[in-house]
């Protein structure tokens, strides 16, 4: 078995198999794409259109991948500025519940594990101006109806809303996890200190817990910028392309309007900005929180 596992061929053997399947589902699409990119091609067609870089030219200078390149900052502001800090305070509430803690990680790790057709179906009927929930309750404060998915006012914001919904109790689950990981013993001596419980979270969990949480940052990045399903099960980027997201701009010219060549642009695009964003986040901030000792 020694003598077996100092030939390189055996490492090799194990390796091969992982490296052909990067290569199929990872390498070779991102190349194609970036080929294609610069073709005009039906996605039918046996010999693409080399056109060089008239694609980009032509999504750089239109609003309306503008517009939706905004609606993807809106879900990064909104995961970042919003949905965080509520993670953040809902993992050190149900981190400090003494009973029934696991019926909590329960109940809010399960949107997450739902289908994202079946939260866009629940949270529209919640929005329907008739009888949705949410006009329900405004009427109990004497507030006329909104229309929440069909105006262009507040149907973006319903959206990120729902997207938060679904996904901020998988983000508890992990924060959570590197709460409960930090030793009793640096809160019993804070506490000895006169730390109070907000105290404690302030000053000793939450810098203790840095490298997760800025992971958390990097993962609702890298969210908002493939964000699609969500809008398309809620509005198909209506009303008027207002909720329109780069992925789903992209669908609607590759698969509607069988202009795979520019689709593939717009792929491009959101894997390069995706790139940028994370890079930037990682150096500016993210390497300051690697490196936490108890």
């Amino acid at each position: 078995m020694n003598k077996a596992m100092r030939n390189p061929a055996v490492y090799i053997a194990f390796i091969f198999p992982a490296v052909v399947l990067i290569f199929m589902f990872f390498i070779y699409p991102i190349f194609s794409s970036i080929y294609y990119s610069f073709t005009s091609w039906n996605g039918v067609s046996a010999h693409p259109k080399w056109i060089g870089a008239e694609n980009y030219i032509k999504a750089l200078g239109d609003e309306r991948f503008w517009r939706s390149a905004l609606n993807n900052l809106w879900f990064i502001v909104f995961s970042i500025g919003i949905q965080v800090p509520l993670i953040i305070v809902f993992s050190l509430l149900i981190a400090n519940v003494r009973r029934l803690q696991g019926l909590y990680k329960t109940a809010v790790f399960l949107p997450s594990i739902m289908s994202t057709a079946v939260i866009g179906i629940l949270w529209g009927f919640i929005y329907e101006p008739n009888i949705g929930l949410m006009n329900r309750l405004l009427g109990l404060l004497g507030i006329d109806p909104v229309f929440w998915l069909s105006d262009e006012k507040h149907a973006m914001l319903s959206i990120l809303i729902t997207n938060a919904w679904q996904w901020t109790g998988f983000y508890i689950v992990m924060v959570l996890a590197a709460i409960l990981a930090v030793p009793r013993e640096l809160g019993e001596a804070a506490a000895i200190d006169g730390a109070s419980r907000i105290q404690q979270s302030v000053h000793v969990i939450l810098p203790l817990i840095r490298p997760i949480i800025s992971v958390v940052v990097m993962l609702s990045i890298a969210g908002a910028m493939k964000a699609a399903d969500i809008v398309i099960v809620m509005t198909k980027g209506g009303p008027a392309g207002s909720t329109d997201v780069l992925a789903t701009y992209m669908i609607k010219y590759a698969i509607t309007n069988f202009k795979y060549g520019y689709g593939n642009t717009v792929a491009v695009l959101i894997f390069a900005i995706t790139l940028v964003l994370t890079v930037l986040y990682h150096t500016i901030f993210a390497r300051r929180s690697e490196r936490v000792e108890f």
